[in-house]
């Protein structure tokens, strides 16, 4: 295992130094970075990152996360390019290491379960990296919080849960669908760990009154939320946007039955994921699949979920990867087709013409979504986690 380790090691690296040469070179332009970049000057300035001058590349994050890029802003574009591109390539071998480790599969150990989710979701790792986003470090902090929690005990040390708490309140301050761990821990009775996650919540709305004082920090989370409102509705029908509500304004229209229809299904997914949290409760790895399914909901039930952030699907593919031979034949041979289509899901393969179709239909919408019954036959019928 040890030999596998050092031999993956310097590959790490090498990927690394080589990704670091692209963005001082220009070569990876991190033009989401530069956006958030740019929000984090405001913010230094005492001005407001929300603005719809900007346009396509309006900032539409919380006004904490925009405090996060203001250190960056006092050093050359490129440099705090190298450093943000530094941090997000540790997020992404995070993610990948730790999935298999809590998978049951650590990487070295055996390789299919660390290798599949990279193999499988290279395209959206690599995008994640070219476009400098903040969703692998997001999602490296909720895998985090998971691994904080297994083993799962009744006598759960206040300090892990604490830990954890702070981990996953600090994930939800960066977007706003990391709120869906709030609900978790209710159902989880982690109580220690709510307290923390609201506490460290409370204080990232807070922070930005450093820079606006109390009235101007109020004022500028109406424009976030005004900003949100005013540039969402466009962007359902883009072609990269792979929501549920995305794909069902296509197929529907984003004036017609869309919305009602994404109210009900998510009426239905939160049913169906209180049933699937409350059937792992007493078991003692449970955080695993709980947390491998929460974050595959997230880029789903978000309404401007990207075809780059199902990164986060990174340990439902680990463990699906890992359970394999739980599966029956016909469940492999579907995810065997399910996991090509997303693999293959590339622009120098498809073809401009059809590449632009096959995201328009929102096909990975389904694709994904259709690796929630694998957790679910985990679940139940094999009683894993």
């Amino acid at each position: 295992m040890r030999s596998t380790k050092w031999m993956l090691a310097p590959a790490v690296l090498l990927l690394l130094a080589a990704g670091e040469f692209a963005v001082i070179q220009g070569r990876i332009g991190m033009r989401d970075f530069r956006v958030n970049l740019t929000a984090g000057d405001r913010i230094l300035h005492g001005e407001t990152p929300y603005r719809a001058s900007d346009e396509h590349y309006q900032f539409k994050y919380s006004p904490f996360c925009a405090v996060l890029y203001a250190p960056l802003a006092y050093l050359p574009e490129t440099a705090a390019k190298a450093v943000w591109f530094g941090l997000v390539f540790a997020a992404v071998v995070f993610i990948l290491a730790g999935s298999a480790r809590l998978a049951g599969h650590p990487c070295g150990e055996r390789l299919w379960p660390c290798l599949a989710p990279g193999l499988i979701l290279a395209k959206y790792l690599f995008r994640e990296l070219e476009l400098g986003q903040i969703n692998a470090v997001m999602t490296a902090l909720f895998l985090g919080t998971a691994g904080l929690f297994v083993p799962a005990k009744a006598s759960l040390r206040a300090g892990r849960q604490t830990a954890a708490g702070c981990l996953g309140g600090l994930a939800a301050a960066m977007k706003p669908y990391g709120l869906i761990l709030l609900p978790y821990l209710l159902i989880k009775k982690r109580w220690t760990a709510l307290a923390a996650a609201l506490a460290v919540l409370a204080a990232t709305y807070l922070v930005p009154a450093a820079y606006f004082g109390f009235a101007g920090n109020a004022a500028v989370h109406r424009e976030w939320i005004a900003a949100l409102s005013r540039s969402t509705p466009p962007l359902l029908t883009t072609q990269d946007n792979i929501s549920l509500l995305g794909f069902l304004s296509k197929w529907l229209g984003p004036a017609g039955l869309a919305l009602p229809a994404f109210a009900l299904l998510l009426v239905l997914l939160g049913a169906l994921t209180v049933a699937f949290l409350a059937k792992g409760v007493r078991r003692e790895r449970a955080a695993v699949l709980d947390f491998a399914w929460l974050l595959l909901l997230i880029p789903l039930v978000s309404p401007l979920g990207w075809d780059y952030t199902f990164l986060s699907a990174v340990p439902a593919v680990a463990v699906i990867a890992a359970r394999w031979p739980d599966l029956p034949r016909f469940g492999r041979l579907f995810l065997g087709a399910d996991f090509a289509v997303i693999a293959l899901s590339l622009f120098d393969v498809l073809g401009r013409r059809f590449y632009a179709s096959f995201m328009a239909a929102s096909v990975l919408t389904v694709c994904f979504f259709g690796l929630l019954p694998a957790l679910l036959y985990l679940r139940w019928k094999k009683e894993i986690g």
